[in-house]
């Protein structure tokens, strides 16, 4: 589940009495150049990262299965009905569920639906439907999230190539991402690819931090500048997940649930996500 862009700021410091380490320095160097930077408490120990590991384990488990049982007919309630039986098998919590009052245990979007699709009884997927699941899990007070892209049968080629390059996107998003580059890095990478295709990059909702808790900083826009953003250290745990238009940017959230984006222009949007961890050799995925 994506959060809505608030423009949050760290900060980093150097305990009291204690000397600098060289970690400390790097980061040091650029909060001193007027760049933000995380705080502290955004960089996880190792066995915090292992515990998010744990979550994207099943989490990802949960996506194979809703690939394995989706199809035509099928309607979106029996996804959310999927997620909840097998996160409550696995020992495991739906962090949707309840989440600022979201009625469902996960997010199900379709077509021109951007995220945060409300799951129902009335609505049925169809032939050539392109369909986002956005699932995040909480094992052992960890938190995982992954969204994926699935076609309902065959489907147009617009359609079908919108899903292929908002995956290129993400896989784009990830090659920028290395230690102690911005985030801007990763958003003008996104944006460059899907400009290059023809689309645009829903940009009042970003990719967050996560781990601790279900959405933390950084907050991960999928456009913008080289160099600006967040620095991106390693031990941060944080979500890639851009969401590419085939018509315009601009969105709107739908008045009959308060919860559903929808893209201004009602044409077709498609998004990936990804949880990641940057290590000292770049990016660790901990969900597919």
């Amino acid at each position: 589940m994506g959060i809505f862009n608030k423009k949050k700021k760290g900060n980093w410091f150097v305990p009291k009495g204690q000397e600098p380490t060289e970690f400390d320095k790097k980061i040091l160097y650029w909060q001193n150049k007027g760049k933000l930077v995380p705080r502290r408490g955004l960089i996880l120990t190792p066995g915090q990262i292992d515990g998010v590991r744990q979550s994207g384990v099943i989490n990802t488990a949960l996506l194979d299965l809703v690939q394995e049982k989706i199809h035509a007919g099928m309607t979106t309630n029996e996804i959310d009905k999927l997620v909840y039986d097998f996160t409550k098998a696995h020992d495991a919590v739906p962090a949707d569920l309840g989440y600022e009052g979201f009625p469902k245990s996960c997010c199900v979007s379709i077509n021109e639906e951007v995220c945060h699709g409300v799951p129902s009884d009335d609505v049925v997927l169809e032939e050539g439907d392109i369909v986002n699941v956005d699932v995040t899990t909480i094992y052992k007070g960890y938190f995982a999230d992954a969204s994926r892209m699935f076609i309902i049968g065959k489907t147009t080629p617009e359609k079908e190539r919108l899903v292929k390059v908002a995956k290129e996107c993400l896989e784009e998003g990830m090659k920028a991402a290395v230690p102690f580059s911005f985030v801007g890095d990763i958003g003008n990478a996104i944006q460059t690819h899907a400009h290059k295709n023809g689309y645009t990059v829903v940009r009042d909702l970003c990719g967050h931090g996560v781990g601790l808790k279900f959405h933390e900083e950084p907050e991960v826009t999928h456009y913008g500048r080289k160099g600006t953003g967040m620095l991106l250290v390693p031990g941060m745990v944080f979500t890639i997940e851009p969401m590419i238009n085939m018509g315009g940017y601009k969105v709107f959230i739908d008045e009959d649930n308060g919860w559903t984006v929808v893209t201004d222009d009602e044409l077709p949007s498609a998004q990936w996500e990804h949880t990641f961890v940057m290590t000292d050799n770049g990016l660790e995925i901990l969900t597919h």
